[in-house]
């Protein structure tokens, strides 16, 4: 049932009139309602607290779409069978009018495809009586309405939000998660499970950090070697049909998979299976006789490519070609972070290369010129990490990126880095580890580590060993302002943010407590932002709807971390501290 947007806008002028003289901001949302919507909606009205009960024969009335219709599909599910019991019930609550029968979603444009930028706002109104409307102008914005939807049903029997108004859109279009599975192995259940958590959250964005140096788990149609030799075993490889699988479970979530394989660093892996091109492989990363500066790695797991190798290019290349076969996403990430000087002057072509009065910045530039315009000549934009530009030792010339092609990541020094980059007329992408690096504060692991043999009452560095610690709290990323020192026109560069996973201590066993509910947090802050109408933070009021969001996933089967005792949660505000540790 498409409808042209045009004619869609009369309608919904007349329901907005209707409804906005009640209607409040999302920073009056959960004083004036009780029902918990994460992330927190634009504008949220429920002024009259009626509700119906939900009709067991509900339906819901949709365009027929390849994408959509598994989501609606889904959501009937869902929303029929969740009867989901609020760790705080709504109160005084009244039960009106027949019930629920039907909710009905009409698209302007079912033919815009899930790419940067794509509009996801949506209208939902659920009338006192009638049926429920869903208004979007894609597909992609129908499904973060049936998400909205699903989160204003609740109980046994299920009741439904009625004289409900909700108008949507997010304020970032990148609202991303990155996850390696190279490190450590993350089955295809795994990742769709995570992927779900996602949508559910209103995220859009898996970046998927699929290779480095520890194993190659990708198996691609021209290069079978790399995976067969380079992952840890034929139990732990993605076949192009688990990729497929995985780009459509996206596509039906509303999330795009974007594909990452990092190089001319972190390419040890490689090696396994064409030893001629890397450099350093399987050598000790930090050799005693040596200082820092001169190590073969930032941490274990050696090897970069040669660029002077021919054959480096080949190889390059049909991974390049089978990666853009298997992933649709028009952002293809290429890495190019933590060049080693000290690894490539293991290599003796390069060793003649430098006595010749070469650099390594040259070196990275004969790469990057080998490659970048590969990968463009392929309608791919290439996203790489900050370094390539702003690492202080080995770094390419800015004019081998136009802006127009090139996207960079930051993961250093916070705003500062994002404010280099935007300066410089580039997009970013904001994964500053200061804030958004989930695996921080566990420690390190390396073996053999004296840093921990410390005498009791020391004030040990780095945080215990862990070189991005502390733990990053669900707080410290739902307040970070990810355009904080930008003007206006520069912050119009930054696309939004991703939280990222890094697996040295973490696999499978621990995927869903690491993730969740500290990204949910950033999807919030991304989504409809972390302050309320007068500019104050809102990371109080946040922290209860947190909690009964939190419950409501792991109901879900998502086995997120506690962020407090389920008394608090019983016992709304009365855990908060009243007195400021920092005057603001």
């Amino acid at each position: 049932m498409a409808v042209s947007g045009y004619a869609l806008v009369p309608l919904v002028f007349f329901l907005f009139t209707t409804f906005v003289s009640s209607s409040t901001s999302a920073s009056g949302f959960q004083s004036q309602s009780q029902i918990n919507v994460w992330p927190k909606p634009r504008t949220f009205s429920w002024p009259s607290s009626q509700a119906s009960l939900l009709s067991p024969n509900f339906s819901i009335t949709s365009p027929n779409h390849q994408h959509l219709s598994p989501a609606v599909a889904r959501y009937r599910r869902l929303i029929l069978t969740e009867h989901h019991r609020p760790l705080v019930t709504p109160k005084h609550v009244n039960i009106t009018g027949p019930p629920l029968e039907t909710l009905t979603i009409f698209v302007s444009n079912l033919t815009a495809p899930l790419h940067h930028g794509v509009n996801e706002s949506y209208t939902l109104i659920v009338p006192i009586g009638g049926a429920a409307n869903l208004t979007a102008a894609t597909v992609w914005g129908a499904m973060r309405g049936l998400e909205t939807f699903s989160q204003v049903v609740w109980g046994h029997p299920s009741l439904v939000a009625t004289g409900l108004f909700v108008w949507d859109s997010p304020l970032l279009g990148h609202r991303g998660l990155m996850l390696d599975t190279s490190r450590n192995f993350y089955g295809v259940e795994d990742i769709l499970r995570t992927i779900g958590a996602m949508s559910a959250n209103k995220l859009n964005v898996f970046h998927w950090h699929i290779t480095d140096s520890h194993s190659f788990p990708l198996l691609l149609p021209s290069e079978p070697d790399l995976a067969g030799k380079g992952s840890y075993g034929s139990q732990m490889q993605y076949s192009p049909a688990d990729v497929k699988r995985i780009v459509e479970f996206g596509l039906e979530h509303g999330v795009r998979v974007l594909p990452e394989i990092d190089s001319p660093g972190h390419t040890g892996s490689w090696a396994e299976a064409y030893p001629e091109i890397v450099a350093c492989a399987n050598m000790f990363w930090w050799p005693a006789e040596a200082e820092w500066d001169d190590r073969l790695a930032s941490e274990p797991g050696t090897g970069h490519l040669n660029p002077l190798n021919p054959k480096t290019y080949q190889v390059f290349k049909n991974i390049i070609q089978d990666v853009t076969a298997l992933f649709p996403e028009p952002f293809y990430h290429a890495g190019a972070d933590e060049i080693i000087p000290g690894c490539w002057k293991t290599e003796p072509a390069i060793q003649t290369f430098l006595s010749n009065g070469g650099t390594f910045s040259q070196l990275l530039e004969i790469f990057i010129n080998s490659t970048f315009p590969y990968i463009v000549s392929l309608n791919r934009t290439v996203v790489y990490w900050e370094d390539v530009l702003l690492d202080a030792n080995v770094k390419v010339d800015p004019t081998m990126l136009p802006p127009e092609n090139t996207i960079l990541q930051t993961w250093n020094n916070g705003p500062y880095n994002t404010k280099q980059i935007v300066a410089s007329g580039y997009r970013a992408i904001v994964s500053s580890s200061d804030f958004y690096y989930l695996d921080c504060g566990h420690g390190d692991f390396l073996g053999n580590d004296s840093q921990y043999d410390q005498k009791p009452g020391t004030d040990t560095e780095n945080n215990g060993g862990s070189w991005c610690g502390p733990f990053k709290t669900w707080e410290t990323i739902y307040n970070y302002d990810i355009t904080y020192g930008l003007s206006d026109e520069e912050a119009k560069l930054v696309l939004g943010g991703e939280v990222a996973l890094w697996s040295e201590q973490a696999d499978p066993t621990v995927l869903d407590a690491r993730i969740w509910p500290r990204t949910s947090a950033m999807a919030e802050a991304l989504w409809s932002g972390n302050r309320d109408k007068t500019g104050m933070k809102r990371y109080a009021d946040a922290t209860d709807r947190l909690n009964e969001w939190r419950y409501r996933m792991v109901a879900r089967g998502i086995r997120a971390e506690p962020i407090q005792p389920l008394w608090c949660i019983r016992n709304p505000g009365m855990c908060n501290t009243v007195h400021p540790f920092i005057k603001q």
